[in-house]
């Protein structure tokens, strides 16, 4: 019998690396990296605000230099003027939300100064999600050498935001609750963890992007195993593909986030 379908998550195979590297020292180089091929995002920073007003700067990756100063100083005082605050706070616990994009000239003097002109930013997407009383803040920005985000890689960050705002706010939880990595997931969640250990062996190197033949290899079993294992691994599951399997573990990261 097959189970509930799982809901869908445009372009979510496209995160896989991301996902794999949540509570990985690498995780912001892997974040990054996926961005700039996903959207050609230049610089990605990550805040964690909470309803009792504080703000932190979590994650500075990508190609503006001054990117650790606008983190302290957005911590510090200017998340309390940020156009989509209200946004943000309006919103409770649940799936991630894609923030409207404002024009520079809609912040205040000091802020378009700090955050556009010195900074040489020109360009900002941004979604967020609420785990409990924190909110992790993703934004994505372009400096003046690569132009504003077009149509279509403004299309492509809403697309993966969902499996890119569930994996930051999952990577940094995993500081204090270790399991909350893609292996903790399948030893403790529903209906992965009802798998035999050798079908989540198979599994997780199918999310990888192992081959058949290097899962065969890796896991030293034969390929017809391999497939065998495969094959029972999806019945359990009530799928029949990749992306299927890939769509279980999104929808588990986001329903285990609060």
């Amino acid at each position: 019998m097959r189970s509930q379908p799982v809901p869908a998550y445009p372009a979510a195979g496209d995160t896989t690396s991301a996902v794999l590297a949540i509570g990985r020292p690498d995780f912001p180089n892997v974040l990054i990296d996926t961005l700039r091929r996903q959207a050609d995002v230049g610089h990605c920073m990550v805040f964690a605000l909470t309803r009792a007003g504080a703000a932190r700067c979590l994650l500075d990756a990508g190609n503006i230099p001054i990117g650790g100063d606008l983190g302290a100083a957005y911590a510090g005082q200017f998340h309390e003027s940020d156009p989509n605050r209200d946004a943000l706070f309006e919103r409770e616990g649940g799936a991630p939300i894609m923030l409207p994009a404002f024009a520079p000239r809609m912040y205040g003097a000091r802020y378009r100064k700090i955050f556009f002109q010195d900074s040489g930013i020109v360009d900002k997407c941004a979604t967020a999600i609420w785990t409990g009383d924190t909110c992790f803040y993703v934004n994505f920005y372009r400096i003046a050498a690569q132009g504003r985000f077009s149509a279509l890689q403004r299309e492509r960050l809403e697309a993966i935001a969902p499996a890119i705002a569930a994996s930051v706010a999952r990577h940094f939880q995993h500081t204090a609750t270790p399991d909350r990595t893609l292996a903790g997931l399948f030893a403790s969640c529903a209906p992965l963890a009802a798998l035999t250990p050798r079908e989540q062996e198979v599994c997780r190197r199918i999310l990888a992007g192992f081959s058949s033949e290097a899962i065969s290899k890796d896991l030293g079993v034969s390929l017809h195993s391999t497939l065998t294992y495969r094959k029972r691994a999806y019945e359990r599951l009530g799928i029949s593909s990749q992306s299927e399997l890939f769509a279980i573990v999104l929808r588990l990261l986001a329903c285990s986030l609060n």
